[in-house]
């Protein structure tokens, strides 16, 4: 119990600053996503079915907020949570290269999600000026910040193990 209650205060934490305090470095309104960075990081650390697990929570919280199509980040998540999850088994956990280097990976498979999903509901993207003006940055973000979540969460996860 006490576990849920650390990752919910954990999840809560991330979104309360990826949505309040990180709007204030946003470039042209992209910002950092540290939702997909926790997402990528529980998935590296704990395997595919925690990281499907917190990209359904993270991605849920996400649909409930932004008020934009609900579903499409909760069914992005999910699915990067079980690819990343999948390599968990191959990576060292010690080891903060992969997480690091697979941030912007993240980065581009949750665009190609979320451009796929608003194409197929039918509106007009111009792939071009979305590629320059939202991918772009959010891969900078996501390999600036992907290192530090990724620390917060590795060290969150030894402490548990140590006092749980």
């Amino acid at each position: 119990m006490k576990m849920i209650i650390s990752w919910t205060l954990i999840i809560l934490l991330a979104f309360t600053a990826q949505t309040s305090l990180l709007t204030f470095i946003d470039f042209h309104g992209v910002s950092v996503n540290l939702m997909l960075l926790l997402v990528v990081s529980v998935a590296y650390i704990h395997g595919w079915k925690s990281g499907v697990g917190i990209g359904f929570v993270t991605g849920l919280l996400q649909d409930l907020t932004t008020g934009s199509f609900f579903g499409c980040a909760t069914f992005t998540y999910m699915t990067i949570g079980l690819l990343f999850g999948k390599f968990a088994t191959r990576v060292f956990k010690e080891q903060f290269f992969f997480p690091v280097m697979s941030a912007p990976v993240a980065a581009v498979i949750y665009f190609a999600f979320m451009t796929a999903l608003i194409y197929l509901l039918g509106y007009k993207i111009d792939l071009i000026t979305s590629t320059q003006k939202i991918l772009l940055p959010l891969v900078c973000y996501q390999l600036v910040f992907a290192w530090f979540i990724h620390k917060i969460v590795f060290d969150f996860d030894k402490f548990a193990k140590r006092h749980g």
